[in-house]
């Protein structure tokens, strides 16, 4: 039994000292704690949600910019059939509406009249505004409420 303790004993202190050796010298993960790898992963997860808004709120304007802002072309050939039929409203001897409004040369509105409409259309009678348009010009009801829609 002497010799057993002679011989293990030796043994197991040196596996305790050659583990305690690696042990101390191994290199640690990266030196941050659990609470700065948390504070990171949050940080990384505010970040894409933060990106996702911007890309959702974008793609959000786009739309709204699309429904509401003619292009350009589109505009200009509604301005276009807008002055064409009131020229050839002007040429038909330009029946005025019941409240003697006219169009003008050249496809416009008698300045007083757009006032009138545009004051109609922002004090919220944007229904009365177009009907008043659509008897002193006799445009169609989709030409007269674009017209009342850009005062």
């Amino acid at each position: 039994m002497g010799e057993i303790l002679m011989v293990l004993l030796p043994a197991l202190v040196l596996v305790a000292v050659i583990w305690g050796l690696s042990t101390a010298l191994s290199p640690r993960d990266s030196g941050i704690s659990d609470a700065e790898k948390y504070q990171q992963d949050l940080a990384m997860r505010s970040a894409e949600h933060y990106a996702n808004q911007v890309r959702v709120a974008t793609a959000a304007r786009a739309r709204l910019d699309a429904n509401t802002r003619p292009s350009q072309n589109e505009a200009q050939q509604t301005q276009q059939a807008d002055n064409a039929r009131a020229a050839l409203h002007a040429q038909a001897g330009g029946m005025p509406g019941q409240h003697g409004y006219t169009a003008l040369p050249g496809g416009q509105l008698n300045p007083q009249f757009a006032l009138q409409l545009q004051s109609m259309a922002r004090g919220g009678q944007k229904l009365q505004a177009i009907k008043l348009l659509r008897q002193a010009t006799h445009f169609d009801l989709a030409t007269a409420k674009k017209y009342i829609d850009r005062l």
